[in-house]
Formats: C-alpha cells, sequence, structure tokens
C-alpha cells in the first residue's frame, strides 16, 4: 500500500491530467440524466464505484455503482462531510488523496465532477489506474502464479529450517547423554547447524515480506543487495564457527591436517573481503542517488 501511494504522489500530475483529459472527451452529463453510469466503466478500465450526490442536501441520491453490482442501502445518506472538503480543480474537478475505500476495501482516489445541482464521485482503484498508465507492471495470471509459488517455497524453507533446529538439538541431547566422552565438537556442530537453519528461515522471511504479504511492484536493487547482504554474513558467521571447529579438531590430534583448517580460514577470509568490497560500493552507489 504504502509503494502505491508513494508512485501516486511521485505521479500525481501526471495520472490527474489523464483522467482530466479522458473526462473531458466523455459526455458525463448524458451519463449522470440518463442514469446510464455502466457505461462510464467500460471508458474506466480502472473505475471502481460511482454515486451521486445532491448539491444543494448533500444527500446520496443515487445507490452505489459498482462495476458488476448495485448496493441501494446507501441512498439518501447525509455525505456533506465529504461535500465540506470539496475545493473544485478549475470549478470542475476535485482530485482527493490517496486512501483505502471502505465500500471496497482498495486503496482509491475519488475524482469529484461539479454538475449542475448534483456532484458525481467517481471511485477509481490506485493499482489498477498505475497499471493502466505502466507506472507499475502487474499481469495478473502471471503474478498469482509466481505469488503462489513463492508461498509454498518460502514456507518448505521455513519447515526445513524448523527440521534443521530439531535435529540439531536431537543429535546434541543423544550425544549428550548417551556418550561418556565430552567434546567440543558436540557443541560445535550443533551451533552450525543452528545458524545455517536462522540463514535459511531469513531468508523465507525476507522473500515472504517483498513477494508475498508485501508485493513490490517495482525493481528495488536496495532491498535485494541488502537480503543478499544480510544472507551472506550468517553463511560466513557459520562457516567461520566450522573453521574454528576444524581447528580444534586438528590441534587435539593430528597436527599435519592443519593446512585443511588454513585453506578453509583462507576461504572464510576472501568472502568477508569480497562482502566488505560490496557493502562499500553498495552505500557509495545508495550515497551518490540521494
Amino acid at each position: 500500500m504504502e509503494e502505491l501511494i508513494t508512485l501516486y504522489e511521485k505521479n500525481k500530475t501526471k495520472i490527474e491530467s489523464f483522467i482530466e483529459e479522458s473526462i473531458s472527451n466523455i459526455p458525463i452529463e448524458k451519463f449522470i440524466y440518463k442514469n446510464n453510469y455502466k457505461k462510464l466503466f467500460t471508458t474506466f478500465s480502472s473505475l471502481e464505484l460511482v454515486y451521486l450526490v445532491d448539491k444543494n442536501t448533500k444527500k446520496q441520491t443515487s445507490p452505489n455503482i459498482f462495476r458488476n453490482k448495485t448496493i441501494k442501502l446507501l441512498q439518501q445518506q447525509d455525505r456533506s462531510y465529504l461535500c465540506n472538503k470539496l475545493n473544485f480543480k478549475g470549478n470542475l474537478l476535485y482530485f482527493s488523496p490517496a486512501y483505502i475505500s471502505a465500500a471496497s476495501n482498495n486503496v482509491c482516489i475519488t475524482v469529484t465532477i461539479k454538475n449542475d445541482d448534483s456532484i458525481l464521485f467517481m471511485d477509481f482503484k490506485l493499482e489498477a489506474l498505475l497499471e493502466k498508465l505502466n507506472l507499475i507492471e502487474l499481469n495478473k495470471p502471471f503474478h498469482t502464479f509466481t505469488k503462489a509459488y513463492y508461498c509454498f517455497a518460502s514456507f518448505s524453507l521455513a519447515l526445513l529450517s524448523v527440521f534443521i533446529v530439531c535435529y540439531s538439538m536431537y543429535s546434541f541431547l543423544s550425544a549428550f547423554v548417551g556418550s561418556n566422552a565430552f567434546s567440543l565438537e558436540m557443541i560445535f556442530k550443533p551451533i552450525v547447524s543452528l545458524t545455517l537453519a536462522l540463514a535459511i528461515f531469513d531468508l523465507a522471511k525476507t522473500i515472504l515480506e517483498q513477494e508475498v504479504f508485501f508485493k513490490s511492484y517495482t525493481s528495488n536493487s536496495k532491498t535485494q543487495s541488502e537480503m543478499f547482504i544480510k544472507f551472506l554474513i550468517t553463511i560466513i558467521i557459520a562457516l567461520s564457527i566450522e573453521s574454528l571447529m576444524l581447528v580444534f579438531k586438528i590441534a587435539l590430534g593430528d597436527y599435519t591436517q592443519m593446512i585443511n583448517a588454513l585453506y578453509l580460514i583462507i576461504g572464510v577470509s576472501l568472502i568477508i573481503i569480497s562482502l566488505s568490497i560490496f557493502i562499500y560500493f553498495h552505500n557509495k552507489k545508495n550515497k551518490r542517488i540521494v
């Protein structure tokens, strides 16, 4: 919702000009006098609600007319609280700020048209309006499929991370209770497993936030980079713990294998250096954009 409103505020002039130009090219008066509001929905694909208010009594004189239904319940409803806020642009149009409609539960804007002794209220669905103007790309079938796939994959990752946590704790408790010889390896192995489980769960949570529950309509490289950095840091922590465990294991056993621990430590160090360079240029780019 926040992203939709931000896009609207950024392109407000363009959107208002588009609606104003479209309205000026159609005979609104004919639709009002003939009560033929349905034709407005053919003209405006993003229009979701239309109703008429008497300019003098400030009462709603028509039912709530949606694209596929009509609700007469609110006819004769007092709309003075809406009319008092109107400040018509050029004595003809008024554009409301973006808000969540109580009638449809969608983020929308209301365009109000003054005509003789009546006022026409037209609610436009903001998402559809932005899509119409190519400000967002939204292919409904593809969007539904990808959202379902991301949801399934993310919950699978989350369940896998829970399984890793349970299995690592089970292995630790089994080794702790059933073994007479206690070793540092018994502690380090569950720590590595738990760290990896945390990384997997965090990745699943981020995907759910970005692609399912709070879908992003535009490509946000900053968010993607931050997710990548966060995931890599967790992996580096796990590899560092694994390296430390290997050093202890070799120190207590065969010193000739210490070279293998060195290779692992060098590998982790190179990853840390590479990540540091990436973070440096990422922050530098963001500062330049700001």
